[in-house]
């Protein structure tokens, strides 16, 4: 219990900082937060500065991003690990059981926001570093740290910080986040992979002002009738999307791929449970998995312009934009799918002969990632995966979006890793969010272990290298 206090009164501490980065009133908190962090690193003994994130918010904020670095061993591996200390907007009103900016245990479970999205993570990074020093032990790699607090309002500006600080990254070896979960309550993952995200506006206009239904209904094209046959369009009763091409550049299932969903711990029910539905559209773990990571998605998310509060209101809109997005997979190109989306409405809507306006668009994309699980560096977490936890990990992919592993990949051209310390029961971006004691001790440990594995296994592929490129002397 001695040695868990601290780092237990830590996260407390963090967790209590309501950093929210979606509302401007808390801009301050978030701004605090940043310190606290670049405070936190600084303690350890790394080298901190606090760099703008080069996008001025609506309101003129601009909030820092800490880049740290500790160990400058050249005979040493560099790790960087990325993390953000912002979290969601959360209020008690909302749902939760306690305050969510006050850490509360509840049989073995901290609740709070920020828990495990993804102050713990950080927090648990750091701690393990600190587990080091404190035993004084050799420090088995060297450390870089990039912290934001702008990753839930989409990370702006991150990506040209890290393209002006490219010195920052050109020791670095291997980029670590951890900022998803596992797939199942106990069972430890890593991730190599992610879907990325095709966000489209359709909007469908007849006129200037709203109309009287009485006056107008049954004599002109509404919009919403014409918008809502555009949407039912996309996909069918069975999820198949129905946009033609845009399982072309699907990458091809291999037997490799196949193999690791079979391994993997998911249960069925208990997703259903989580999700609060019935029933499922694919009745197994292996087609369930493969689409949720393996093939694309259609999901509609709302339309603007459209009365939605309660009772009644007898309009007919004189605009409607529909929103939804495709969840696109490696190998489709963002390009292509925008014109794939865009002919296919504009056809559909020709059919209709409607004489109302037309406009597709896609205001956000961002690319799928996916990374090599014989790298050095999953070979490395799964060896330490195993002491800690004493079981294989699940190697899975995560139907979400998360950029910055694309980000990070392309602009630094380094090896990129996610590796979770959370359950899938965490509750990240919603009420109750927490993370369990054992987890958050425990990820801990993987960390520390971590930095040992990858240590030698990059000492021993230096040695390989070295031996290799030794020329022979002719006899």
């Amino acid at each position: 219990k001695s040695y868990c206090w601290l780092p237990l009164q830590n996260l407390k501490d963090w967790v209590a900082v309501k950093s929210d980065s979606i509302q401007p009133a808390f801009r301050k908190e978030v701004t605090r937060m940043m310190e606290l962090a670049a405070d936190r690193l600084r303690a350890l003994g790394a080298s901190v500065m606090l760099v703008n994130q080069l996008h001025q918010l609506p309101d003129g904020w601009t909030l820092p991003v800490v880049l740290a670095e500790l160990g400058k061993d050249p005979h040493k591996p560099t790790v960087c690990f990325y993390g953000h200390v912002d979290v969601q907007p959360a209020k008690k009103e909302d749902g939760w059981k306690t305050d969510p900016y006050t850490l509360t245990e509840i049989d073995g479970n901290l609740y709070g926001r920020g828990a495990t999205d993804n102050k713990g993570p950080v927090l648990a990074w750091i701690n393990a570093v600190e587990t080091f020093r404190a035993l004084k032990l050799d420090m088995p790699v060297n450390f870089k740290f990039i912290i934001e607090g702008m990753e839930e309002a989409g990370s702006l500006g991150l990506d040209k910080v890290v393209k002006e600080k490219q010195h920052f990254f050109s020791d670095v070896d291997y980029i670590v986040i951890s900022d998803n979960l596992w797939l199942s309550k106990m069972k430890p993952a890593l991730t190599y992979g992610t879907r990325g995200n095709a966000c489209f506006f359709v909007e469908v206009e007849c006129g200037k002002k709203d109309l009287h239904s009485g006056t107008f209904g049954g004599i002109i094209h509404e919009p919403m009738t014409d918008l809502v046959a555009l949407l039912d369009s996309l996909v069918n009763m069975s999820g198949h999307i129905l946009i033609p091409g845009i399982y072309d550049d699907v990458a091809t299932l291999t037997e490799e791929e196949k193999k690791l969903y079979e391994s993997i711990e998911f249960d069925l029910e208990e997703h259903k449970t989580n999700a609060g539905v019935k029933k499922f559209l694919y009745d197994t773990k292996e087609e369930i998995l493969l689409h949720l990571w393996h093939y694309p998605c259609v999901s509609i998310h709302g339309i603007e312009g459209a009365f939605y509060e309660p009772g009644i209101k007898t309009v007919i809109p004189a605009k409607v934009i529909g929103k939804f997005s495709i969840r696109q997979v490696p190998h489709m190109a963002l390009a292509t799918v925008e014109k794939q989306v865009t002919q296919y409405l504009e056809e559909v809507f020709s059919k209709r002969n409607s004489p109302n306006k037309l406009k597709v668009s896609m205001p956000m994309g961002a690319m799928p990632w996916v990374a090599d699980i014989n790298s050095p560096m999953y070979v490395a977490a799964r060896t330490a995966i195993i002491t800690v936890f004493g079981e294989e990990p699940d190697m899975i992919r995560d139907g979400s979006t998360i950029p910055i592993a694309n980000m990070f990949q392309n602009e630094t051209r380094k090896s990129v890793m996610m590796l979770p310390i959370g359950a899938a029961d965490d509750g990240e971006h919603s009420q109750n969010e927490k993370i369990s004691r054992y987890n958050y001790i425990q990820g801990t440990k993987l960390f520390a272990a971590f930095f040992l594995e990858i240590s030698k296994l990059h000492g021993q592929l230096q040695i390989a290298s070295n031996t290799t490129s030794v020329p022979t002397e002719e006899p």
